[in-house]
């Protein structure tokens, strides 16, 4: 019997996949977390065989999880199921150490074939995100401008983006509002960009919000 953690701030989505796996015989839902920080106590406190992780999430959002869970639980596969499109956080997420990236939309047996791949040592990507992720290892994949963020900088970029003011943004990512003006600074230098406005803009012709 397979041991899964869910982390995801929808009690409907959480109840959900809960349901779903309740009727089969080699997998359960064995542990809920409805924030970052509530995920990263459990993973701590328990053996999973694996972590069915989502990208927004209260506290501590889900590549914050990921990269600790990798430093904690390096042997615990992280599958990331999340709203956005793959082409937002898919490669993002594989090079951060993730086992695998599903969209929501994804059928659940899909996601039972994802969670079978990676407890038995596999990556689970579609073929889309496979060819893309082939391509930027070769250096043949023209990269965006936001592609060539850090992930702190991609958070902020996101968060600015949405309309939200920096000292929100300090305190959902437990930063100084200092800190988040410095990295500001440094999204609208490497994307072109001289305002928010401009930022805003980008964000959203390019579907990143």
């Amino acid at each position: 019997m397979y041991k899964v953690l869910i982390a995801d701030d929808h009690a409907v989505v959480r109840k959900g996949l809960k349901q779903f796996f309740h009727e089969r015989i080699d997998i359960t839902v064995a542990g809920e977390a409805r924030n970052g920080l509530e995920a990263l106590e459990m993973v701590r406190r328990e053996d999973w065989d694996v972590l069915i992780l989502d990208i927004s999430l209260p506290l501590r959002n889900g590549m914050e999880v990921l990269q600790e869970v990798r430093r904690s639980k390096p042997r615990l596969p992280v599958l990331i199921l999340s709203v956005y499109p793959e082409e937002q956080f898919g490669i993002r997420v594989l090079k951060a150490g993730a086992a695998g990236y599903l969209n929501k939309a994804t059928a659940l047996d899909e996601l039972v074939t994802a969670i079978n791949r990676v407890i038995a040592g596999g990556k689970y990507v579609s073929p889309a995100l496979a060819e893309r992720f082939a391509y930027e290892l070769s250096g043949d994949l023209n990269r965006t401008p936001h592609e060539m963020l850090s992930d702190r900088e991609y958070d902020v970029m996101r968060m600015l983006g949405a309309g939200k003011p920096p000292a929100h943004i300090a305190q959902e990512l437990v930063l100084s509002v200092k800190t988040i003006s410095t990295y500001r600074t440094r999204v609208l230098n490497k994307l072109n960009l001289k305002s928010n406005a401009e930022l805003i803009r980008y964000v959203m012709e390019n579907d990143l919000a």
